[in-house]
This record gives structure tokens, sequence and C-alpha cells, in this order.
């Protein structure tokens, strides 16, 4: 029987983020259901999560039409189907001006990391996201001596967030391959 580590692990995904690039690079084939809760034990790399967090715009109709119905019911399903996987969905606003925009999820997952490094709810923060905005609140949870780890996109990582964390993982279309 294989040991689980105790080194206790809380996933961070910027969901809108992660989600748009995994599909814009087709590196998960439309249709398919990504997997979510293989994707956190791929990343926990057998220690024990402790959360898994997923921040995202929420959709909504903003126009009346048929399109941002569907989009709407979309997410919906999508969401309940990660709140029923465990993670914790950590709701932000979508704005509808020149273009669509994501609002507040940076700031949802900064203040998160800083409140688990607080109240010691984690050892080791996984980051799913390549917004450097989150660096000082990864420079301040480093200083309460946690761990951060950085994943990324091979194709286009971050410099700034590869600079400032203790370890990363930059995903590859195999990767994603083995996830499915």
């Amino acid at each position: 029987m294989e040991k689980k580590d105790k080194t206790r692990v809380a996933i961070f995904i910027d969901g809108g983020n992660f989600y748009q690039r995994i599909r814009q690079s087709e590196l998960v084939p439309k249709g398919t259901r990504f997997n979510y809760v293989k994707f956190a034990e791929f990343l926990s790399q057998s220690r024990e999560i402790s959360s898994k967090f997923y921040y995202v715009g929420i959709v909504r109709n903003h126009d009346k039409s048929a399109k941002s119905q569907k989009m709407v019911q979309s997410q919906q399903k999508i969401l309940s189907g990660l709140e029923n996987d465990g993670y914790q969905i950590k709701r932000g606003k979508i704005v509808y001006d020149n273009k669509i925009r994501e609002k507040g999820v940076d700031v949802q997952i900064a203040i998160d990391l800083v409140i688990g490094a607080v109240e010691n709810t984690y050892d080791v923060a996984i980051v799913v996201s390549s917004d450097t905005d989150l660096i000082p609140a990864i420079k301040y949870i480093q200083s309460k001596g946690k761990k951060v780890e950085y994943v990324g996109f091979a194709q286009a990582p971050s410099l700034g967030m590869i600079k400032e964390s203790d370890y990363r993982i930059l995903l590859t279309k195999q990767d994603f391959e083995n996830l499915q």
C-alpha cells in the first residue's frame, strides 16, 4: 500500500483563464469533459489535498440572447460538476463593455492564499494561474513558511511566476493526454 505524504496542499485554479486556455489550445478536445479530479491528483503528487478552489467570473445572459443563455447553462453545468468533485467555487464578476472581462478573481485568489497561510490550512499552495498580480500574495505566504508551486503552460509560461515560485509545473499536450 502506497503511503500518502502528509504535506497538505491547497489548489487554487484561475478557472476562467485555465478553461479558456485548454479549449483554445485544443489541449482538451471539444465535447470532452476535462477531468478536474484527476488533475488535482496529478498536481498533489500523493500529498494530502486540504482544499481545492476554482475561481471564475459568472456568465450572465446580459443581452437576453439564446447564445448567452446557452453559455449560462453550460457554465452552471461545469460548476455543478466541480462542486460535486469537491471544489469550492469562488465567483467573480464578468463585465460586459467594449470586451468581456473577468473582474475580482485575482483578488479573491490572493485573499484566499493569505488567509490559508495565516490560518495554517496548507503547507503548499498550488497556483494554477499565470497572473503576476498574485506575486505580492505569494511573497507574503512564503514569508510565513509556505511553499508555492506554479502551474502554467509550457507554450507560454509566466516568467514572473516561475521566478517567484518554489517549484513549477509547465503543462504539456502529453500531460493533458495522460489526464483523459
